[in-house]
């Protein structure tokens, strides 16, 4: 997914990665073809919608419903019409938050058989991307979600790029952070941000978590001077919970069932992978959106000698310590602290799963 504020620069972004051999395998869906400036591009128009680039790549106008555009280029795929693809970019809109768009295809019973999410890259203006955070939550959203940071217009006169990659890295310490000015925005850079590689190697589960990077940035809080805050910016929080315990299968779906249903909308994004009591040499990769799981993958071997069932969340106004307190009650550890009443009232997942039933 190719996201970002307006006027951050996607389009400009889109009219050199079309022209990129990278994307030779790629659909990319768009709300205009017209917009992209795709004159002397293409070499074929497949169908009215479908233009075949010479670089390979396919760009197709999304016409009415996302999904009936994701169901159409794989009927076109799969009867031959158009050439086989390995992935597709939705460029969303400006003022898009990424999480429905995403709902679409996680929840979609077809389209979930044939899509996984790869990546979401956010395209950020470094001119106006300060004040552009300070002033829009969608944006703040964006940025906390992605995958992949991109910055532009980091050559022109009145951007702040140094102070704007810091605001970004504590916003979003799992991103890797481009500079398109310098290059960097290329399509080899910006796909394949997922688990899975198309080269079929072994899954490289921590440069997928990133948690090396969470731990990072929690180090450099803790120790370094506080930047000046933003009302947006300290709603989100980047954090991981892990633990050496396997987990049963059962208790791994009542505890993400228990906080999809009660803190969905604050888990922005949740990546993991667990080792279960059931198959403790299969780890269980998992993949939430808000509320929504995607079906969960299972790796045939663990990647390397780190077993731990580790989640990495990003969340808003979802303090870390409830979502590990939830944990460890399922595991059955013992809560540090005893909270409130009035912490209960607030908070009634504070001393675990059984205060629901209290």
């Amino acid at each position: 997914m190719l996201t970002g504020f307006l006027g951050a620069g996607k389009t400009t972004l889109l009219q050199k990665l079309v022209r990129e051999p990278d994307l030779a395998d790629t659909v990319v869906l768009i709300n205009e073809v017209g917009e992209v400036a795709l004159d002397h591009l293409f070499v074929d128009v497949l169908d009215e919608n479908l233009l075949l680039l010479s670089s390979g790549c396919l760009c197709c106008a999304v016409r009415g419903d996302l999904v009936d555009s994701l169901e159409n280029i794989l009927r076109w795929r799969d009867g031959g019409t158009a050439p086989p693809f390995r992935r597709v970019v939705i460029e969303t809109t400006g003022l898009a938050d990424p999480a429905p768009v995403l709902h679409l295809v996680m929840t979609h019973p077809y389209l979930v058989q044939r899509y996984r999410l790869d990546g979401i890259v956010t395209v950020v203006d470094a001119v106006n991307g300060a004040a552009t955070l300070d002033a829009y939550e969608e944006a703040v959203k964006q940025a906390a979600m992605a995958d992949r940071l991109v910055l532009t217009k980091t050559d022109l006169p009145g951007a702040d790029t140094d102070v704007l990659r810091a605001r970004l890295k504590r916003l979003n310490p799992t991103a890797h952070l481009l500079d398109a000015a310098k290059g960097e925005a290329v399509a080899a850079a910006l796909m394949n941000a997922g688990l899975y590689e198309p080269s079929g190697k072994i899954p490289d589960v921590s440069r997928w978590l990133a948690e090396e990077a969470v731990a990072a940035a929690d180090a450099v809080r803790d120790t370094s001077v506080p930047l000046a805050p933003h009302k947006h910016d300290e709603r989100i929080k980047v954090f991981t919970v892990a633990t050496e315990a396997a987990l049963p299968m059962a208790t791994l779906e009542l505890f993400l069932e228990l906080l999809r249903a009660t803190h969905g909308e604050k888990l922005l994004r949740l990546k993991g992978v667990v080792r279960l009591a059931e198959e403790p040499d299969q780890p269980m990769v998992l993949h939430a959106v808000q509320h929504v799981l995607h079906p969960p993958a299972r790796l045939k071997q663990w990647p390397d000698d780190d077993r731990r069932s580790r989640l990495v969340c990003v969340t808003r106004d979802l303090d870390p310590s409830v979502v590990q307190k939830l944990l460890d009650a399922f595991l059955g550890i013992p809560a540090t602290d005893t909270p409130d009443k009035a912490a209960l009232v607030d908070n009634p997942l504070a001393v675990g799963p059984g205060a629901l039933l209290a």
